[in-house]
């Protein structure tokens, strides 16, 4: 193994990758639980969690587990045979879940991609539209771009594919105005993350599933970054009141390793057969094992419960710096351990600052929808890392 510093992998690194990111000044080498080291040997605690990818933590003890003895016996076959990890998986997701069918990829945008095909091909001829909402992020794909109603992520790719519009954002009156006879589908997050932390207000949501069974279209909930006990069950859902038809996923399935679903009822599912859809890495052996494991930790007896309790703390230390900086924060909103911290007019325009901040002082979050601080730990986070997350944060307010 390699040993460089921080500024000379950034100085490689800039030499060689496109220049799609604006990267910290960082080379993160090893990983234990919620605590980062870098190459420098600095130590940073993680409450993005890859982007709420790393639901476990990092290289935890059962996933790494899963990881080398699955890569030891088998790592790639493609989907034209059938393999133990890949089945065993879609089994649990079918028993834990109202779906009765599953497609594993490899990424959200793919999973969304699925779930866009697969309401495009069970609407029939003619049906292809998709009502998404103002604020959604949907993933990078050009049609995912289109479904995503956040026009800064439309820039410099137009034209756009066709068949995606955007309601306003809790706006049922709105959204039913928008629906046709070409539309098939609304999809929707039932929080969103690059949003903002937004969730979607439970009688919103429930006019919305009556929609579409009023006009027959398919309800396609994303929870890519809800989903897998990010706010306290398994999947958002569970505890909104609302089931969709269609779900998808990816992130935490994986616990850091490349992995997406699209789940669906078994009579929408239906629509998709030989040769309508497909992906060569989707579910590979390696992949699968670890998200076998990652579920198992999840459903572990009193795991779920402890990720509400301690998302109730963290909400609430963020509520008390709310209070004691009214002028910087407003509100804090979210569920379980994805929470954000929204500040108030003034303040968002020194979001990134507050950031780059708490960077600095060795603790990792990020700034979503240009509204809110995001805060989505490992789902393993501790009280105690929390107060001093909290007590730096405080510090950094302070300063402004």
């Amino acid at each position: 193994m390699e040993t460089c510093s921080n500024a000379e992998w950034k100085e490689r690194g800039d030499k060689v990758f496109v220049g799609t990111y604006s990267r910290y000044p960082a080379a993160m080498i090893s990983g234990s639980g919620c605590r980062l080291v870098d190459a420098d040997g600095r130590e940073y605690l993680d409450f993005l969690s890859g982007i709420a990818v790393c639901i476990l933590g990092h290289c935890h003890p059962a996933v790494t587990a899963a990881i080398a003895a699955q890569a030891s016996r088998l790592v790639h076959v493609s989907n034209l045979y059938y393999t133990e990890p890949q089945v065993r998986l879609a089994e649990m997701l079918v028993a834990n879940s109202f779906a009765d069918k599953v497609f594993f990829c490899n990424s959200g945008a793919e999973a969304n991609e699925a779930a866009i095909k697969l309401a495009r091909i069970a609407g029939g001829a003619g049906r292809y539209q998709v009502i998404s909402l103002s604020g959604s992020f949907h993933g990078r794909t050009l049609a995912t771009v289109a479904a995503t109603g956040q026009s800064k992520f439309h820039k410099g790719f137009e034209p756009l594919p066709e068949g995606f519009v955007h309601a306003p954002f809790g706006d049922l009156e709105g959204l039913a105005g928008l629906i046709s006879e070409k539309t098939c589908a609304v999809l929707c997050e039932p929080m969103q993350g690059e949003g903002g932390v937004r969730p979607l207000d439970g009688a919103y949501l429930r006019g919305i599933r009556e929609l579409c069974d009023r006009h027959r279209l398919l309800l396609i909930f994303d929870e890519i970054q809800t989903g897998m006990g990010r706010t306290g069950t398994l999947f958002a859902y569970q505890q909104l009141g609302v089931t969709p038809d269609i779900i998808t996923l990816a992130k935490g399935l994986g616990n850091g390793l490349p992995i997406g679903a699209m789940m669906a009822r078994a009579e929408t599912a239906a629509a998709f057969t030989p040769g309508t859809h497909a992906s060569t890495f989707g579910g590979n052996p390696v992949a699968s094992a670890a998200a076998v494991a990652t579920l198992e930790t999840l459903l572990a007896n009193g795991f779920l419960p402890r990720v509400e309790e301690t998302g109730l703390y963290l909400r609430g230390r963020l509520s008390e710096l709310a209070q004691r900086f009214p002028q910087h924060i407003v509100a804090v909103r979210g569920m379980g351990l994805l929470l954000g911290a929204v500040l108030s007019e003034s303040t968002s325009a020194q979001g990134t600052v507050i950031v780059n901040r708490m960077f600095e002082r060795g603790y990792l979050l990020n700034f979503a929808g240009n509204v809110a601080l995001r805060f989505a730990p490992p789902l393993v986070v501790e009280r105690a890392d929390i107060d001093t997350m909290i007590a730096v944060l405080a510090e950094v307010l302070a300063e402004l």
